[in-house]
Formats: C-alpha cells, structure tokens, sequence
C-alpha cells in the first residue's frame, strides 16, 4: 500500500510539473518569419535559439519562467522565442552569432543582453532597457527610493549643455548595463558637493564620484569603468566584462569552503583596500575575490597556489604575481604602487609566442577533461582517427615498397635487353656460308622467360 501511496504521489508531481511547465510555454510566443513585418508594434524581448544548443536547452525553463514573470506583472515588453536555423534570414538581420542570443527589440533598435542567464537578471535588464532612456527624479524621496533599489547608477544634474548630450549618447551605449537618471540641483543629497554646474556623478558603495573630464577623458569610457561596485565577488563572465574597463583586477584567490586564518585574512586585506583607498587607485583598479583556482588557472596556463592573490589586466591577458609576503592592507599598497611604478614584472600576454602557448595549452587541457570525465569516449574519439591514420600510412608504405621492387625489377631486364642488341647488331653483319644456319639471337621475350627460370 505504502509503496502503491509513494508511486501515485511521484506521477501526481510529475503531472503537476508537467502543467505547469507547459503553463509557463503559454507566456513566450515561438515566432517566425511574420514576426519582420509586425515587430515594430511592440517592444519584444525574444530568445534566438537552435534545437540542438545545449545551452540553449538549458536555457529554455529559465526563459518559460521569464515570460511568465513578464505577464504577471503587466509588463509591456513581449516574450518570444525563434529557431535561428528555421529562420536564418531573419536571425542575420538582426545580428545573431550565436546561440543562444537574447535582444531586446525596440522600435528600430536592438539590444544585446550580455549578462548572467539567471530569471531575476533577463527580467531587470528588460525594464531598463523598455523604460526611458534617461529617467528623471523628481523629488529626494524618489532619489532615495534610486538609492536603495540601485547598486550603482548614473545622474546627471544641470540643465541643457554640451555635457547632457554627451551623457545622452553615453546611456544609448550602455543602458544594456546600468540605469542613467536626471535631476536638479535641490533634488540630491545634502552630503553631495558640487564644485560646478552641470556635472555627472555615479553612485556607488556608500558615496559618490564626480566624472572630471581632465582627469577621465571621455564620458562614455569613463561610465563604462566605474559602472562595476569596487569590491566584487568574481567569476568568469565577470572577469570577461571587466576586460572592457581597462582596470586592473587584484583578486584573492580562496577556498571560501576553507575557514582558517590564511584565507579570511586574504579576502579581509582585499576588502580593507577596497574601502580604505578607494579614492587612490578606483580609477585604475578592481577589487575582489574568487572561489577557487580552478579559472584562473587557465588564464595563468599555471596551477596556482590557494590563497594568494594575483592582479590580472584582462585587457591584454598579462598578470602579476606577488613578489612579497601579504601580512596587512600597507603591503597591498606597496604592491600595488610597485605594479603601477613598474617595479614588478607582468607576465604572460597576447604576443605570438604566447597565443600559441594557449592554443596548445587549450589543446591539452580539453584532451584531459575529456579521459577525465569519459575515458571510453576519449580512447574512441583519438583512438579511432590515430588506428585509421596508422593503417592508410602503412597502405601507402607498404604499395610504395612494391612499386619500387616492381620497377627496379623491369629496370634490370630493360638493360639486359640492350645489352643483347649489339650483340644481334654484329652476328647480322657476319658473312653467310652456303647452308649453315645462322643462329639467332634471343628476343626480349625469350630474356624475360630465362630471368623467370
């Protein structure tokens, strides 16, 4: 009875999981090629997909989930999907590479959504995108709300200038990354100091930093580095998209599984720089820690030792290892200023020499995974080509031998056969006497007979 109780209940859960996944499909419309014509109707967050993706697999609940979400809360931005190999005219209209690609379609513009494939994520990267491009602040009460919903965000304060056009350009770029408000002077807060008017400032870990046009060249790459928190925990999208910042990243590496004194203390040092020198070195560095060595280690093509810390410039793929034993935040410091003064050596980088270095090293590592995780999918996969390799190279060893003993032979007997044609030449010149017979001279043929004998 238990065991009939126990199974009625799995296909229960099964079934009740079964509609709501199909539930959830009811939010996202599969598109196809009248989706061209119609589009510019309405603002469209649509998922480019093939049937055969595994990420693209493991896409799709997250994406049904999405679309749901969107629904439920009165969102006017659509949900779809479409098969860019069914549809592949369309899918290079607008842009598609790969799979699978996210955009969001808006009247004449498309953007690209480039961060972490996660529910929460798609969903407020559509809100940002669909909204305003610059959103206004009204109040201090409003401002507040900004502040406490928004890690980091952008204002610009002042009235119609050169400077708010620049700003306006700057968020049509990067308002796939990060939230761009306006506001007057009367609307921020009374701890923020204005030394001139209009100006652009991001909020960010507690404080502010005003964009200085001397000192930060152009607004939109000034924007694009400082749209990051100062401390962050790392991982491999995040390292990728810190590339484009042109900041150096002094990461602890840890084991965050691993409580003893060496790894907090690590972490802790990073954090205190963080926040003690922010106003030094925000403009050239980022802050964080990473769990584990494990992608870092093929940045490096090295096994790295856990903890330490290590200060890549994802830029040009050079890094820098510690030449100093990290005891407190003043040794960080030290070696810090010793990476900008050039004191310490960066290494690796993108020359020649090292890209080949990677492409063996990738060669290698992906040879290894493979045994690693499937040792009978790895002996067929180079078994089968190396024992069909080795077997057309002994073909073709093997005919080239028999050709070659084949004409050496015929070489011999062609000069047995001229070496028997003087021989004819001079018995035919030879004079004749009444009835005896002239023996005749062997032919080519009767050669040939004898060297078979």
């Amino acid at each position: 009875m238990a065991a009939g109780r126990r199974g009625a209940g799995l296909r229960l859960c099964a079934t009740v999981f079964l509609l709501d996944m199909a539930f959830c499909k009811g939010f996202v419309e599969d598109l196809d090629e009248s989706f061209k014509d119609n589009r510019k109707d309405d603002i469209w967050l649509v998922d480019f997909y093939a049937p055969w993706c595994g990420h693209c697999k493991k896409l799709e609940p997250i994406w049904n989930e999405v679309g749901l979400e969107m629904k439920s809360i009165g969102s006017p931005v659509k949900v779809g999907k479409m098969d860019a190999t069914s549809y592949s005219s369309i899918a290079s209209e607008f842009g598609v590479r790969g799979y699978p690609t996210i955009k969001l379609l808006k009247g004449d513009l498309a953007y690209n959504y480039r961060g972490p494939r996660t529910k929460d994520d798609i969903i407020e990267f559509a809100h940002r995108v669909s909204g305003a491009l610059i959103r206004p602040l009204p109040s201090q009460q409003m401002f507040e709300h900004v502040q406490k919903r928004h890690r980091v965000f952008f204002v610009y304060i002042g009235g119609e200038s050169p400077l708010k056009e620049k700003y306006i350009d700057a968020a049509s770029e990067l308002i796939v990354y990060t939230y761009f408000f306006s506001a007057s002077e009367e609307v921020v807060p009374e701890y923020v100091t204005l030394k001139e008017m209009p100006a652009v400032l991001v909020f960010k870990d507690e404080t502010y930093f005003v964009y200085d046009e001397y000192e930060d060249g152009d607004l939109s790459s000034w924007i694009n580095r400082e749209r990051f928190q100062n401390y962050l925990t790392m991982d491999g999208f995040l390292l990728y998209e810190l590339g484009d910042t042109g900041k150096l990243v002094a990461i602890a590496v840890i084991d965050e599984k691993n409580t003893s004194i060496e790894h907090t203390r690590l972490k802790s040092i990073i954090q205190e720089v963080a926040r003690d020198y922010r106003d030094q070195f925000h403009r050239d560095f980022q802050f964080g820690h990473m769990d584990g060595n494990d992608y870092i280690n093929t940045l490096l093509m090295d096994e790295l030792k856990v903890p330490t810390v290590v200060v890549l410039n994802t830029s040009n793929q050079q890094y820098f290892l510690l030449d100093r034993q990290i005891k407190n935040a003043e040794d960080m410091v030290q070696f810090i200023n010793n990476i900008l003064d050039g004191t310490v050596e960066a290494q690796g980088g993108d020359s020649i020499l090292q890209r080949l270095k990677r492409i063996v090293f990738d060669a290698k590592s992906t040879i290894v995974s493979i045994f690693k995780s499937s040792p009978l999918m790895g002996c067929f996969l180079f078994g089968l080509p190396l024992g069909v390799i080795s077997i057309m190279c002994y073909g073709i060893y093997t005919a080239d031998t028999d050709g070659g003993y084949i004409e050496e032979r015929y070489e011999v007997s062609k000069s047995e056969i001229e070496s028997q044609e003087p021989t004819e030449e001079s018995k035919e010149q030879e004079p004749r006497s009444g009835d005896v017979l002239v023996p005749t001279v062997q032919g080519p043929k009767d050669v040939l007979e004898k060297k078979k004998d």
